[in-house]
């Protein structure tokens, strides 16, 4: 997973700085990666209790489909701390996790397991899998008392709702 760090300058607003580096509304980017392997998927819900100025979503389209991912992130503009994000890729390319890196283990209403990790020392995050997904949700390790791993779970589980194509008629 590549993660970049954005440096804030004084006279570049958010607004400028990520569409330069292919980020676009969060819209776009979802509709993007549905196109691109036919298939929909469903963004949790919820959000982290932390509050957000901006969002923005990239899909990435690598050579071949193996790196293939959608990024969504949620930043604040003078609170540089208050940063998530959401990474998704196919389950058949999923990053795969070292038990090293797992620090707990959780259920899913849906029935499948979460699992709490360290993906860097400064970030963790909740991988699982969903309808041929697996998502990452991460945060800054400095949010992890006020955004915790059981809040997470309930983010992760915000994805259980009835979409339009469920309930269409056809």
């Amino acid at each position: 997973m590549k993660i970049f760090a954005i440096t804030i300058s004084e006279d570049k607003a958010y607004e400028e700085m990520y569409p330069e580096i292919g980020y676009k509304t969060i819209e776009e980017a979802v509709k993007e990666f549905e196109q691109h392997f036919d298939q929909g998927f469903k963004l949790p819900l919820r959000l982290p209790p932390i509050s957000f100025t901006h969002h923005f979503g990239r899909f990435n389209d690598f050579e071949g489909e193996m790196n293939d991912s959608l990024e969504l992130e949620y930043i604040h503009d003078s609170s540089p701390e208050n940063h998530y994000f959401i990474f998704v890729k196919p389950i058949k390319h999923k990053l795969k996790i070292k038990d090293k890196r797992i620090i707990n283990r959780y259920h899913l209403k849906n029935g499948n397991e979460a699992v709490f990790l360290t993906i860097s020392e400064s970030i963790v995050g909740l991988a699982f899998e969903r309808d041929g997904w697996q998502y990452m949700l991460s945060i800054p390790k400095a949010l992890s008392k006020k955004v915790t791993p059981e809040r997470l779970v309930e983010i992760a589980n915000s994805i259980d709702y009835p979409s339009e194509k469920e309930n269409s008629l056809e």
